[in-house]
């Protein structure tokens, strides 16, 4: 038997303004050249195989051996890695049989061997399966075994490729029945026979696609919520909180719409940066969340934006609505529905240099798959990022947790300015990281002189010329401020990342992948930390997590090498590296294990998962 399966005005900033938020828009959409293309799919499914599962006979007699064979179709275009993969880390094609209780074991299941093939991805050739195989296995049935169908369950693992890229690893159930009985016949010959090599379409397709896309769909989900609390996000929410606040002035009506609009404004910006990930993918260069800020220019422009909001906070010049937006805000909360909306976006973008736990998963499927997909799956981290403002807009009784407004509103707004001042920091570190130092020092004294002109302009009355011309000369300097680091990529120094200096506990050493997979098949574990300057989570790992006496005792104990790879300007083999795990983001981790798979841990990685699996 066989079973298939398969108006106003802006005064003193009013151009200064526009032209660093519209710097801002631009460069957070720009692809980042250099990485081979990822083709677009024309499906959602994952599973680019069809299975049927096949019994040598129709019945059996009790303690009588039974044949089980699996047939494995993959479509064509596609291959799978063979059962002995060429690279550790590598997914096998793999089955395995459940049988009833009480039941012996099946024997180990025959493979057939590989061929050996060369792609894109790989350096050199590797062991895959094309077109039709088959899997074979014998089980014993059970001595006492009453007559009767005993249901056998298979469950067949592999990981579709093409050219270019791989997908998502699948495990594909499928159950046949054994009959205990006498008079059993020969059956389904065709799967016992040699194994052939013909394409074939056997099989019925599974129904695996549309339960694993919403699986992904709520990863996504889950990651866009935690976002809210990493890091990098809290600046921001300090922002949020305090429009918030403002709004709460207006009534229960005034804090839901508030609300409602910091949302569209996060689903929006993630929508916007889906768009970006699909020309980018489509015009054959890289795809990945975060590594805008590989870009020197992306990194400026927002710097003189966060510096827009800190000088707003700390009230040397406030930025009002024009024409339209003016109207639509004069009649939703005090901070307008477009202020609002302003927030939900910059907090998308403060959000992408930060990863979370499921977050890397969704992303790795969202840009391996077709357009609609990618655009759904940013759609769901967007959404999930809102929630907690939807939430706020469905029970607005809540905001009666946030304090009265006052008049101690004035020093709240300045310490936020000063929390703001700290990311700005923070991003002339990443800037530090990016072009050379001389460029970094004039970018300083560029932010300096932008500062003075808007202090100049706010120490001027409206309407006067001086103000006009402080204004002007703002924006002249903004603009010159962030052409100084624009293209001066090539004149960044080389990366000391993956040099341990004598102040750390564990010796890093530079990420080498080749050398990493001949310590491991040597029998060493190695460890491995794709990490990059302007990944906040990635700082907030090493020194919580990694940068302790327990893991670096771990790693002396067991001759662990640890290799730390630096992503902080664009580097096409780490892309391509973190690409063959399924990961577009970072941080990523992962650790070499002597005679096992290479094991890839969380975003938000802890001691007791590295020290659980080193065996401490």
């Amino acid at each position: 038997m066989m079973v298939g399966s398969r108006g106003r005005k802006y005064g003193a900033g009013k151009w200064l303004a526009r032209a660093a938020l519209v710097v801002a828009l631009a460069a957070s959409l720009l692809p980042v050249r250099g990485m081979a293309q990822l083709p677009q799919q024309g499906a959602l499914d994952l599973e680019k195989g069809d299975i049927a599962v096949a019994l040598d006979r129709t019945a059996y007699l009790a303690g009588e051996p039974a044949q089980l064979a699996v047939r494995l179709t993959i479509e064509d275009g596609w291959h799978t890695n063979s059962f002995e993969p060429t690279y550790d880390y590598l997914i096998a094609t793999e089955i395995e049989v459940e049988v009833p209780p009480d039941w012996p074991a099946p024997e180990t299941p025959r493979y057939p061997p590989g061929e050996m093939k060369r792609f894109d991805f790989a350096p050199t050739a590797i062991s895959v399966y094309e077109g039709e195989i088959f899997i074979r296995t014998a089980l014993p049935t059970a001595a006492g075994a009453a007559a009767g169908t005993y249901p056998l369950r298979t469950n067949v693992t592999y990981q579709a490729c093409d050219d270019k890229m791989c997908l998502a690893p699948v495990t594909t159930p499928t159950t046949v029945g054994l009959t205990v009985a006498a008079g059993g016949e020969a059956a389904n010959p065709e799967f016992f026979a040699s194994a052939g090599t013909a394409t074939g379409s056997g099989g019925v397709q599974a129904g695996g696609a549309g339960r694993g896309f919403l699986w992904f769909v709520l990863l996504g989900f889950l990651g866009g919520l935690i976002l809210n609390a990493m890091p990098c996000v809290l600046p921001v929410l300090s922002l949020k909180v305090f429009g918030l606040m403002k709004s709460a002035e207006g009534g229960r009506r005034a804090l839901t719409t508030g609300s409602l609009a910091t949302a569209a404004g996060i689903i929006l910006s993630f929508l916007l940066l889906a768009g970006a990930a699909i020309g980018a993918r489509a015009a054959g260069v890289a795809v990945g969340w975060g590594i805008q800020f590989q870009e020197p220019l992306f990194v400026g422009a927002l710097a003189v934006v966060i510096l827009l909001f800190t000088l707003n906070m700390w009230g040397l010049f406030e930025i009002h609505l024009p024409g339209t937006l003016a109207k639509v805000g004069s009649a939703g909360p005090s901070e307008g529905l477009a202020g609002h909306m302003v927030t939900g976006f910059f907090a998308t973008l403060m959000a992408t240099p930060c990863s979370a736990p499921f977050l890397g998963t969704a992303l790795g499927f969202a840009l391996t798959q077709d357009s609609g997909t990618t655009a759904a799956m940013f759609g769901a981290i967007g959404t999930g990022m809102a929630s907690p403002y939807f939430l706020l807009a469905a029970f607005p009784a809540a905001g009666r947790v946030l304090p009265k407004p006052g008049a101690w509103m004035a020093t709240f707004r300045v310490v936020m300015g000063f929390l703001l001042a700290a990311t700005l920091v923070w991003l002339l570190f990443v800037m530090s990281g990016l072009v050379s130092a001389p460029r970094v020092a004039f970018f300083e004294i560029g932010l300096l002189a932008v500062a003075l002109a808007i202090w100049l302009a706010s120490r001027s009355q409206r309407g006067r010329p001086g103000r006009r011309i402080a204004g002007v000369a703002a924006a002249a300097l903004t603009f010159l401020a962030v052409s100084t680091v624009a293209g001066g990529r090539s004149e960044s120094g080389p990366s000391t990342i993956g040099v341990a200096p004598e102040d750390r506990l564990i010796a890093w050493q530079p990420f080498d992948r080749d050398r990493a997979e001949e310590l491991a098949a040597a029998g060493t574990y190695v460890f491995v930390d794709v990490t990059a300057d302007w990944c906040f989570t990635c700082k907030v790992n090493e020194t919580l997590f990694l940068e302790t006496e327990e893991v670096a005792g771990a790693f002396e104990q067991h001759g662990v090498i640890a290799m730390r790879a630096d992503w902080t300007r664009r580097d096409d083999s780490i892309g391509r590296y973190l690409a063959d795990f399924g990961r577009y983001g970072i941080p990523f981790y992962v650790l070499y294990r002597p005679g096992g798979d290479p094991h890839v841990f969380s975003e938000l990685i802890s001691k007791s998962a590295i020290l659980d699996l080193l065996g401490d």
